[in-house]
């Protein structure tokens, strides 16, 4: 048996999640499908609107055979890292293919960038310039991009793609990169995960955008506004920002000064944003100061010391089983007293997360697994 890989933070699951991993089924009817997912934070800088438990679950009954957990200190930082620990995480588990969504659905122009990334120093020099001249850096590598080979990538899942490819080229990964076309064509009822995070905020109905079976699961919703007075008090408290990973440049002055008479996460954000900062990157150093995610923590978790696993079907677990003896790195299905640093800050993070709705997820992290067809040997 092999194995497809995905990358995902299902924040929600939605209708276009379950088109994905079914046309991937489809074409794959043999292979174990694998869901390297986010924790309880995401790469957006945001919280996830259900617990991870729950997207597990959801992601299990949808199509998944095996579910695997990012760890925090990968799951929450830019494309590049983000990218490094999804795929490392699916090469340790010897997946064929690394499957992803591309709103260009070309994959041979995204390798030839990808190349020109790794390979071309002419690309750093360029970058930096537009970064110069006052463009954040998507925006910089964008246009540093279309002057070297004419070719215009600036959606979020074809930046996030080449940065897969980029971490298969610098690794020399086995794992082989495919595409599948995101368009809003194939569904009838089809929104992006952010439309219906921000329709969920207002309290409008979205039923029709999410597969049946995860109407269940919707309730007790996690905000990021939630978080903002204990965030506040960090701010307030700490002696210095700059500590924390992409605290950069100064900004952790106007956070001191800004903060004080902000009474919402939005409005802090709104008072601090520049031309240099994109609305993501601002977001992530609010959730790693938020989570306690230093310079010092990020250099030390830079690398992915284990295979977490959250949840498996009958296929997930028999697959897991063929090949567990050649994975190099221990595998570990529950919190337990001998922790791996990384794992322990994990179940750190699981406690902040679980602050303002108290559903009991740091007991979960001790005994819970998803298995939806019987035991792990």
């Amino acid at each position: 048996m092999k194995a497809i890989g995905i990358i995902a933070e299902y924040n929600p699951f939605t209708n276009g999640h379950f088109y994905h991993l079914n046309t991937i089924k489809e074409k794959y009817p043999e292979h174990a499908i694998i869901v390297v997912l986010n924790g309880n934070f995401t790469q957006r800088g945001d919280v996830s609107i259900l617990d991870k438990w729950k997207r597990t679950e959801i992601a299990l009954k949808c199509g998944a055979d095996l579910v695997i957990e990012l760890p925090f200190p990968f799951a929450t930082q830019s494309a590049d890292f983000f990218a490094y620990g999804g795929v490392t995480i699916l090469e340790h588990l010897q997946a064929e293919k690394l499957i992803f969504g591309s709103e260009s659905d070309s994959i041979e122009d995204l390798k030839e960038i990808a190349n020109i990334q790794v390979n071309n120093e002419d690309l750093d020099h360029l970058v930096k310039v537009y970064s110069k001249l006052g463009s954040n850096y998507p925006t910089a590598l964008s246009n540093a991009i279309y002057d070297l080979t004419g070719k215009k990538i600036n959606t979020p899942n074809d930046l996030l793609g080449i940065s897969y490819i980029k971490t298969i080229i610098q690794n020399n990964y086995s794992i082989i990169p495919e595409s599948i076309q995101r368009t809003t064509n194939y569904h009838t009822s089809i929104e992006s995960a952010s439309q219906i995070r921000e329709q969920l905020k207002e309290g409008k109905d979205v039923n029709d955008y999410i597969p049946e079976l995860e109407l269940e699961y919707m309730n007790h919703f996690h905000f990021l506004e939630d978080y903002f007075d204990l965030l506040k008090y960090k701010i307030l408290s700490e002696e210095d920002l700059s500590i924390y990973q992409t605290v950069e440049e100064g900004i952790e002055h106007a956070l001191k000064r800004e903060i004080e008479t902000c009474n919402t996460i939005d409005e802090l954000l709104e008072r601090i944003k520049s031309k240099r900062y994109t609305h993501n990157k601002l977001k992530r150093m609010l959730i790693h100061i938020l989570c306690n995610f230093t310079k010092e923590k990020a250099k030390q978790m830079n690398q992915i010391s284990y295979i977490r696993i959250l949840g498996f079907n009958d296929k997930g677990k028999e697959y897991l089983n063929k090949i567990k003896k050649e994975i190099t790195i221990p595998i570990i299905s529950k919190i337990t007293r001998e922790k791996d640093p990384m794992l322990e800050y994990e179940f750190n993070t699981t406690k902040i997360y679980d602050l303002p709705q108290k559903e009991n997820l740091i007991q979960k992290e001790y005994n819970k697994i998803i298995d939806i067809g019987g035991k792990y040997d």
